[in-house]
C-alpha cells in the first residue's frame, strides 16, 4: 500500500451539484432498500461535468494509450471548455464508448512491482462525474469499520480505532493480505453489489464498460508491439472510480461480519478496514473464526487470500508486532515505571520506503540541482512524511531520519565538489546544514 492514501477532495461544488449529493446523501440512509433510477441525466449536467474536469485537473496524472494529457486539452481548440462540451454530447447521445486502460508497473517495496491502469483523461473525466453522483448513496451504507477512501475519513482514524481495540484487550489479530484485490474483484458479483442500490441502466451500463476495457500492456520485448488482455475480473487500480467499487465490494464482508449471526457477535471480534487492507481483533482467534473469514473471502466473494503474509498476531506474546497502514504496533518495557506500554511507530517497511525515497533525491541525478532547491524540496518532503507518521511514538524514528537526511546530504555536497567534503572551519554538519535551511523532523 501506499502509507499515505488521500481521500479525493470534493471541495467547492457547484451549489445544485453539492445540494443533489446532500439530497441523495440522505434518501440513501433513510430508505436502506431504496434504487435509485433517474441518476444518467445528473451526470451529464454541465455542473456535474466541469467539478469533474476540475477534479481530475488538480489531481494531474498521466496520458492514457491516446497519449492526450490534461495540458494538451486545455491547449486544443475551445479548451477544456470544448473537451467538456464534446463529452456531454457524446453522453447525451448515448454514444460515449471508454477507451483501453494503459497498464504500467510501480516497483514495491519486497521488490515486486504493482500493477495500475491509467484511463484516457477523457475517462477520468467520466468516471468521476459519475463518482460524484453514486458516491453519496453508497457512502449513506458504509459501515463505521471501513475508513479508505471516504470522504471525511482517513488512515490516522483507522489506526485509532485499532489502538483503541488492542487497549482494550482485543489483542489477537488476524492480519489479513488479499492477493491482488483490485486485479481479482469478480465483474458479476460487483456489479451485482452496484445494482442493490442503482437501477439506473445507463449508469449500470457505464459502470460495466469501465470494468470491461481492454488493458493495453507493455511489450514483452523493447519495440514490439503490445499486449492487450480484457477480463472477467478486476477494477483498474489507478481507475478513478475503482477506489470506490473496490470499497463497496468488501462493504458486503463487513456488513455480513457484523450481522447478528456473524463473528462480531459470536466471536465479540472487531473488524477494521481501509479499503482491502483489514485486521480482525479478538480476545482470542479461535480456529472457527479464522475459518469464517477465509471461507467468506474465498468462497462467497471469490478472492484469493496470501497465505504467505496473513497471520495471526498475539500481541501479548514478547517481541510480537502488527504492521498496519504503515506502522507496528507492539507492547514494550515501560522505562519509567512497572508493566508494559502499547507503542505505535513506523514500521520498518515504512522507513525503508522512506530511505530509498531520499537516496532517489540526493542521488547521482540530482549533482547539478542547486542546493537551496534541493533543501527546499526535502523539506517539503519530510514535512508530509512526518505529517502521516507523526502519530503514537515517531521519536526515534524521526532522529533517525534526521541523521540519515544528514549523511545523504554530506555524500551529495561531496559529490558535487569532486573532494572530501568538510563544513566551514568552526561549524559542526548539523549546523552547517540547519544555515543552509534543512528542518529537522
Amino acid at each position: 500500500m501506499g502509507d499515505q492514501r488521500p481521500t479525493t477532495a470534493k471541495a467547492a461544488l457547484p451549489p445544485r451539484l453539492s445540494s443533489l449529493r446532500l439530497n441523495l446523501g440522505r434518501k440513501a440512509k433513510q430508505e436502506p432498500r431504496f434504487r435509485f433510477y433517474t441518476l444518467y441525466d445528473k451526470v451529464c449536467w454541465t455542473e456535474t461535468l466541469e467539478a469533474a474536469w476540475e477534479q481530475v485537473r488538480r489531481n494531474g496524472g498521466a496520458a492514457g494509450v491516446d497519449g492526450v494529457s490534461i495540458d494538451e486539452v486545455e491547449r486544443g481548440k475551445g479548451g477544456a471548455q470544448a473537451f467538456l462540451e464534446g463529452l456531454r454530447a457524446d453522453l447525451l447521445a448515448r454514444r460515449y464508448r471508454p477507451g483501453p486502460v494503459r497498464r504500467v508497473y510501480i516497483p514495491k517495496a519486497d521488490g515486486k512491482k504493482r500493477p495500475l491502469g491509467i484511463p484516457t483523461v477523457k475517462d477520468r473525466v467520466a468516471q468521476t462525474a459519475v463518482l460524484l453522483i453514486v458516491e453519496p448513496i453508497f457512502e449513506a451504507d458504509f459501515l463505521d469499520c471501513s475508513y479508505g477512501f471516504r470522504p471525511g475519513r482517513n488512515a490516522h482514524q483507522a489506526l485509532q480505532e485499532v489502538r483503541e481495540h488492542l487497549q482494550k484487550g482485543f489483542d489477537e489479530v488476524y492480519d489479513a493480505d488479499l492477493k491482488g484485490y483490485f486485479d481479482s474483484i469478480p465483474h458479476q458479483k460487483l456489479m451485482a453489489c452496484v445494482r442493490h442500490r442503482i437501477s439506473d441502466r445507463q449508469v449500470l451500463k457505464l459502470v460495466r464498460l469501465w470494468l470491461q476495457a481492454p488493458v493495453v500492456e507493455p511489450p514483452d520485448e523493447p519495440g514490439g508491439p503490445p499486449r492487450v488482455s480484457r477480463g472477467t475480473r478486476g477494477t483498474p487500480q489507478g481507475g478513478v472510480i475503482s477506489p470506490l467499487l473496490a470499497n463497496l465490494f468488501l462493504h458486503w464482508f463487513d456488513v455480513i461480519f457484523h450481522r447478528s449471526d456473524g463473528p462480531a457477535v459470536w466471536a465479540r471480534a472487531r473488524l477494521v478496514r481501509y479499503a482491502d487492507d483489514f485486521v480482525v481483533m479478538a480476545r482470542y482467534i479461535s480456529a472457527r473464526l479464522r475459518e469464517w473469514i477465509e471461507g467468506k473471502l474465498e468462497g462467497r466473494f471469490g478472492l484469493a487470500i496470501n497465505r504467505e503474509k496473513t497471520r495471526v498476531v498475539a500481541l501479548k506474546e514478547a517481541g510480537a508486532g502488527l504492521d498496519f497502514l504503515g506502522y507496528t504496533f507492539r507492547y514494550e518495557r515501560n522505562l519509567y515505571g512497572p508493566g508494559r506500554y502499547l507503542r505505535q511507530a513506523p514500521s520498518q517497511k515504512a522507513l525503508a520506503r522512506e530511505r530509498e525515497r531520499l537516496r532517489e533525491m540526493t542521488g547521482p541525478r540530482m549533482a547539478f540541482k542547486p542546493i537551496p532547491r534541493l533543501v527546499a524540496e526535502l523539506n517539503r518532503h519530510l514535512a508530509g512524511w512526518a505529517n502521516y507518521f507523526g502519530e503514537g511514538h515517531p521519536r526515534h524514528a524521526f532522529r533517525a531520519m534526521n541523521c540519515f537526511v544528514r549523511e545523504r546530504l554530506r555524500y551529495h555536497l561531496r559529490r558535487r565538489s569532486q573532494r572530501p567534503y568538510r563544513p566551514p572551519e568552526g561549524e559542526t554538519l548539523y549546523a552547517h546544514l540547519q544555515r543552509m535551511g534543512l528542518v529537522s523532523l
